[in-house]
C-alpha cells in the first residue's frame, strides 16, 4: 500500500499550506490515520497472500510522541483494535537517504524519529523485526525469509 502521507501533504499544497504536519500535528495525523485505517480494512478482505504498507498506524503516534504533541485515545485505540500480523522496520540508512517534496525531516531527524517509531509499535505489543541494510533484492529476501518462518 502506498504511504497516505503524501496524498495528504499534496493535497494541502494545492490549499497553499506548505507542511501541514508543521502547521497542524493534530490534524494531519487524523487525516493519516483515517486514510491508513481504510486501507487496513481495504486489505483485510483482500486474497492476497501479503500485503506491505510503507508506514502503519502507530507512526502516526511514534511520530506525535517525537514532536511531544498530545493526540485523543481514540489513536491508541485504533492502533490497538486493528493489528497488523508483522512490522518489519527498516532503519535511516544515510546513503539512500533522500528529502523531498513531501519528506521534509533530516536525516538527523530521520535518526532522532526512528527510536519513537520503534517504540511505538513495542507500545501496541509488536515484535519489531529490523531490515538490515543492503540491496533491494537482500531485503525483499530477508523479509520473504521472516515471513515464512512467522507463518
Amino acid at each position: 500500500m502506498h504511504e497516505i502521507s503524501r496524498e495528504v501533504t499534496i493535497a494541502a499544497q494545492k490549499k497553499g499550506i506548505s507542511q501541514l504536519y508543521l502547521k497542524d500535528p493534530l490534524l494531519f495525523s487524523e487525516k493519516i490515520l483515517k486514510g491508513r485505517l481504510e486501507q487496513f480494512l481495504e486489505a483485510s478482505g483482500g486474497a492476497k497472500e501479503y500485503v506491505f504498507y510503507d508506514r502503519g498506524m502507530p507512526d502516526i503516534t511514534g511520530y506525535l510522541d517525537y514532536t511531544g504533541k498530545d493526540y485523543p485515545i481514540g489513536f491508541s485505540k485504533t492502533c490497538k483494535r486493528n493489528r497488523y500480523d508483522a512490522v518489519f522496520l527498516l532503519p535511516p540508512w544515510k546513503e539512500i537517504y533522500s528529502k523531498d517534496n513531501e519528506r521534509y525531516e533530516s536525516f538527523k531527524q530521520a535518526k532522532e524519529l526512528y527510536p519513537f517509531l520503534k517504540k511505538s509499535y513495542q507500545k501496541f505489543d509488536y515484535s519489531v523485526t529490523e531490515v538490515p541494510f543492503g540491496t533491494i533484492d537482500h531485503r525483499v529476501a530477508y523479509i520473504l525469509d521472516k515471513l515464512k518462518i512467522l507463518f
